[in-house]
């Protein structure tokens, strides 16, 4: 029996066996599951259902999987993981730049993408609690941000940062939880202009690591997606 407090999760894949295996997996996790074959069937589905989080195949036999990100991030920020057997790179931030939340290549394992369903999701909630509140702060076990005064503190030493480099860190703030494309940061932090000047994001990110992270190698708050672009992990939030 379900219980109708468990999250509702759409699966939007066109192969049985898949969709039959994710439906397992999702359900002794703790989640409730709806399918779609189909882009327009997930679409319908969206609107009818209301789901609280979606996993996407982009290639479905309709229409490619991009144009449902495109319609959900129209009008919501519902949080949507893409399951793919495309593993190319630009596949990655073509999807991510769209608004997927996250990205995963098949063959893929279970515990993973069930860590990655809640992480989802709670990024979400945290997000709509945020919203709600219109908090000014951002806080985990040892670094704290007040983006009103723009203080920023790590071990509650205080953190001195370049206007660059805040920039950055409010815009990951912002997307907590979120992998952000090398595109994207130039976009948001630098403007239209500077779409293909990737190493601006790689200097300034390493300047930004070395004040925050006690260790640059095994960095806790800012996380590299390789060849895609940076998430700030936030699972002590």
């Amino acid at each position: 029996m379900t219980d109708a407090n468990q999250p509702l999760v759409l699966i939007v894949e066109d192969e049985k066996a898949i969709r039959r295996f994710l439906k397992t997996s999702l359900a002794s996790n703790g989640f409730r599951t709806i399918e779609a074959e189909t882009a327009h069937h997930a679409i319908d589905m969206i609107q009818s259902h209301g789901p609280d989080l979606v996993i996407l195949d982009l290639g479905l036999p309709d229409a490619d999987g991009s144009g449902v990100i495109d319609h959900v991030r129209s009008s919501s920020q519902l949080p949507i993981i893409i399951l793919s057997a495309r593993d190319r790179e630009r596949d990655k931030v073509g999807a991510l730049d769209r608004g997927a939340d996250d990205y995963l290549t098949k063959p893929f394992g279970v515990d993973e993408l069930m860590a990655r369903v809640r992480v989802a999701l709670r990024n979400h909630a945290r997000i709509a609690d945020r919203d709600s509140k219109s908090a000014l702060r951002f806080t985990t076990k040892k670094l704290s941000v007040n983006l009103e005064t723009r203080q920023v503190k790590v071990d509650g030493e205080d953190v001195r940062l370049t206007a660059t480099e805040y920039r950055l860190l409010a815009t990951l703030i912002k997307h907590a939880g979120k992998v952000l494309t090398h595109r994207f940061l130039l976009r948001e932090v630098w403007g239209p202009g500077h779409a293909d000047e990737a190493h601006l994001v790689r200097v300034h990110m390493a300047n930004l690591r070395n004040k925050l992270e006690r260790d640059t190698t095994k960095p806790a708050y800012i996380l590299t997606e390789q060849g895609v672009g940076y998430r700030l992990c936030c699972d002590d939030a």
